[in-house]
C-alpha cells in the first residue's frame, strides 16, 4: 500500500481531498483516513487490472458513502501509481500516439475539444432545467417496474453486442440442451455467456440464473452486465440485495454464487429455463451441475431449456468436465449425453414412448484467443500467456484439455470405487479411523473387511467441525451403537503434550469410552500411506474388484479424493498446500493400520486370534 503523507490546507473551510480527514489537534492539518485509504487503494488495484473508471468510481462511491467522479479516481490513481502501474504506462504510450502531429491535426483537435465542451455545458443546463420545471404527473414514471404491462420501447439502431465470427457465434446459435464453451483464455467466453440469454429478456416467463464459484469472482460479470443490459433493455434494473436483473417484461436473471455443493439447496423448488455456470472446472465434482439440471423446467413452450457453461482447462473439476464434454465426441460435434462414469449414452427406458432415444444432446465448442480480435490486436495478452509455465501455457493459451490436471489419485472412478449402501454381514471385521481438528474439521471413517478378497468397504463417514474431543467421542459412540468395532486409529498428534497439565485430546476421548490406538507418524509414513491407497485403488485383473470401495453416502471423501493435487515439486506426497485433506488423512490412517479380515477359524470365537492388545487396558493405548 502507498504511504500517504500528511497534507495541509490554507483554511479550515477548504475542501478536504478524498482519503483525508482533518486532524483533531489542528484543523489545518489533514491526516490519512485509513479506512477510506484502503478502499481507494483497492479501487486503484481494480484500475490496474483494467476495469472501467466509471464502474470503479461507482463502486468506490458506494464503499466510501460519498460520491467521487470517474475523473477524480483517475487523477488519484495516476498520482499514486504512475511509474509502477503497467496499465498507466500503456495508456500514456497510446495517448502519445494519438497526439496530433501536424498543425492541421492540432487545429482539428482543438475544434473537436470545444465542441465536446459545448455539449457538456448543454447537458448540464438541461439537467438544471429539468430540476426547476415541475414534473408532469401524466408522464411521471415510477421507480418500480410495472409488470402488468410491457413497457413500449423505442426502436433503436444501436448494436449493443455483436458476436465475433466463429466459436462465439456458434455458441450463441447452439441448439443442444447442454453446451460447454471452453478452451484458451481470452476467447470471449464471458461476454458470450452474458449475451446468450438476452434474446429471452422480452418474455415475462423467462427465469434464468448465472452461477460462479465465489461472489468475488462474480463481480466482474456483474459489471459487464451493467454495461450491456440497460442499453439493450431500457428500464432494466439490477437489484443488489436479491442479486438479480429485473426487466420491463417481468423476466428475471439471477447472478449469484455457488461455493459449496450444499449451496444448490437454496434453489430447491425453483424453476429455471436457463442455467449457466461460468468457469465450470472450479467445481470439484459434478454434483452441482447434475442437481441444477433438476431445476430446469418451464411451462412456456416458447422458451427452450438450456444449460450453458464456460471454462478453461485445468482446475479442481478438470477431470469430470473433460469426461462429460470433451471425451465423448470431437470438438464442435453434437452427441447424445453420456454417463461420465460408464461412458454409456443416457436414453429413455424401454417402456417409454421414446424408448431407446437419447435423453438430450451435448456439445463442446472450443474457444481460442485468435477468435477474439479485441485481445489479439496488440499481442500483449498473448505475450502474457506465453510467459506461463508449460502446463498452464498449454491449458490457457492452447486450450489443451489433454494436459494432466495434476490429480494425485487420477485412478479414482465413482462407478468403480463407490457403491450403494448394503447390510454388512455381522462376521465382517470392522474398525474406524479419525483425523481430529477443532477449528477446521474432524473426519471419522468406519471400515469393514470383506474376508473373501480382503476388500475394504468404507461404510460410514462423520465430518464435523467445532467438536471437542469429548463431543466427537460421544458422536462416534452414538453412530456405532450396537456394532462390534475391533479397534480405532487416531491421529497420533492427539497424544502430544502441548504444554498443558491436563489430559490430552486422545485421553479425553478414551475416558469417554471411545478407544483408540495412535496412527503411524514415523518418517515416511505419509508417502507410505499414499502408496498403500494407490495400491488399494487398483483393480485386481483376476477378481476385477478394487481393494477399497466407498459407500456413496461418504460424500466428503468421494468429493476430495479425485481433486487432491500431487506434489508440484515432483515428490511422492500430495501437495502440502492442499487444505482439504482431513478425510484423506483419516482414510490413510485406516489403510496403514494393516487391516486383516477374520479367518474362518476365528468366527466361532468372535474376535481374531492375532488382535492388537493395548499396553494399558484402562486407557486403551
Amino acid at each position: 500500500m502507498t504511504n500517504w503523507p500528511n497534507r495541509t490546507r490554507p483554511n479550515q473551510y477548504a475542501k478536504i481531498p478524498h482519503g483525508y480527514k482533518a486532524s483533531d489537534e489542528d484543523r489545518l492539518i489533514l491526516v490519512p483516513d485509513q479506512e477510506v485509504v484502503e478502499w481507494i487503494e483497492k479501487a486503484c488495484d481494480h484500475l490496474d487490472q483494467g476495469f472501467s473508471t466509471r464502474k470503479v468510481a461507482e463502486w468506490l462511491s458506494d464503499k466510501m458513502g460519498k460520491s467521487i467522479s470517474h475523473q477524480g479516481i483517475n487523477l488519484i490513481w495516476k498520482r499514486l501509481r504512475r511509474g509502477d502501474s503497467k496499465r498507466i504506462k500503456t495508456l500514456d504510450k497510446e495517448n502519445r500516439k494519438r497526439q496530433p502531429k501536424t498543425a492541421a491535426d492540432k487545429k482539428l483537435a482543438q475544434v473537436k475539444r470545444k465542441r465536446a465542451d459545448a455539449k457538456r455545458v448543454l447537458t448540464m443546463q438541461d439537467k438544471k432545467l429539468a430540476e426547476l420545471q415541475p414534473e408532469n404527473p401524466a408522464t411521471a414514471v415510477s421507480d418500480q417496474l410495472d409488470f402488468n404491462a410491457i413497457a413500449q420501447q423505442q426502436a433503436t439502431n444501436e448494436v449493443v453486442f455483436a458476436p465475433n465470427p466463429g466459436p462465439q457465434t456458434e455458441f450463441l446459435a447452439a441448439s443442444e440442451r447442454e453446451v460447454l464453451y471452453g478452451g484458451s483464455a481470452g476467447g470471449g467466453k464471458s461476454f458470450g455467456l452474458l449475451a446468450d440469454p438476452m434474446r429471452y429478456f422480452g418474455n415475462g416467463n423467462f427465469n434464468g440464473i448465472i452461477l460462479r464459484r465465489t461472489n468475488d469472482e462474480l463481480r466482474e460479470l456483474i459489471w459487464k452486465s451493467q454495461e450491456m443490459y440497460p442499453r439493450a433493455y431500457p428500464g432494466a434494473k439490477w437489484q443488489e440485495k436479491k442479486s438479480q436483473w429485473v426487466f420491463p417484461s417481468g423476466a428475471r436473471l439471477w447472478m449469484t454464487y455457488l461455493e459449496r455443493d450444499e449451496d444448490v439447496l437454496r434453489y430447491q423448488g425453483q424453476a429455471f429455463s436457463y442455467i449457466a455456470f461460468d468457469e465450470l472446472t472450479q467445481l470439484p465434482t459434478p454434483f452441482a451441475w447434475n442437481y441444477m439440471r433438476s431445476r430446469l423446467r418451464t411451462t412456456d413452450q416458447s422458451l427452450p431449456l438450456c444449460m450453458r457453461a464456460t471454462s478453461n482447462p485445468g482446475g479442481p473439476g478438470h477431470s469430470w468436465v473433460k469426461r462429460m464434454f470433451i471425451d465423448p465426441a470431437p470438438a464442435g460435434k453434437r452427441f447424445a449425453a453420456t454417463d461420465i462414469e460408464s461412458g454409456e449414452p443416457m436414453v429413455y427406458p424401454a417402456d417409454h414412448e421414446k424408448g431407446g432415444q437419447p435423453l438430450f444432446y451435448r456439445r463442446f465448442i472450443p474457444a481460442s484467443l485468435k477468435d477474439n480480435p479485441y485481445l489479439m490486436t496488440d499481442g500483449q495478452y498473448e505475450a502474457n500467456l506465453l510467459t506461463l509455465p508449460e502446463m498452464q501455457r498449454r491449458q490457457l493459451l492452447g486450450g489443451d484439455w489433454a494436459v494432466a490436471d495434476g490429480a494425485a489419485f487420477s485412478e479414482f472412478r465413482q462407478n468403480i470405487h463407490t457403491c450403494e449402501p448394503f447390510d454388512i454381514p455381522a462376521e465382517w471385521r470392522r474398525f474406524r479411523s479419525c483425523d481430529f481438528g477443532y477449528s477446521s474439521f474432524s473426519a471419522v471413517h468406519w471400515f469393514a473387511i470383506d474376508p473373501s478378497y480382503e476388500t475394504l468397504y468404507v461404510y460410514r463417514e462423520l465430518y464435523v467441525s467445532k467438536h471437542t474431543g469429548r463431543d466427537l467421542a460421544e458422536a462416534i459412540l452414538k453412530a456405532e451403537r450396537g456394532e462390534s468395532i475391533s479397534y480405532g486409529v487416531l491421529d497420533s498428534s492427539c497424544w502430544h503434550n502441548r504444554g498443558q497439565i491436563g489430559p490430552s485430546i486422545a485421553e479425553e476421548m478414551i475416558a469417554a469410552g471411545c478407544r483408540w490406538r495412535p496412527s503411524d507418524r514415523s518418517a515416511g509414513a505419509r508417502v507410505a500411506g499414499k502408496n498403500q491407497l494407490h495400491q488399494r485403488l487398483q483393480v485386481d485383473p483376476i477378481t476385477e474388484l478394487p481393494g477399497i470401495v466407498f459407500f456413496n453416502t461418504c460424500r466428503q471423501i468421494i468429493a476430495d479424493l479425485p481433486v487432491i493435487p500431487s506434489d508440484p515439486k515432483g515428490g511422492d506426497d500430495i501437495d502440502a498446500r492442499h487444505r482439504s485433506d482431513h478425510a484423506y488423512d483419516s482414510v490413510r490412517y485406516g489403510v496403514m493400520s494393516r487391516p486383516r479380515g477374520r479367518s474362518p477359524f476365528d468366527w466361532g470365537q468372535g474376535v481374531p486370534q492375532r488382535q492388537w492388545q493395548p499396553a494399558d487396558p484402562v486407557m486403551g493405548y
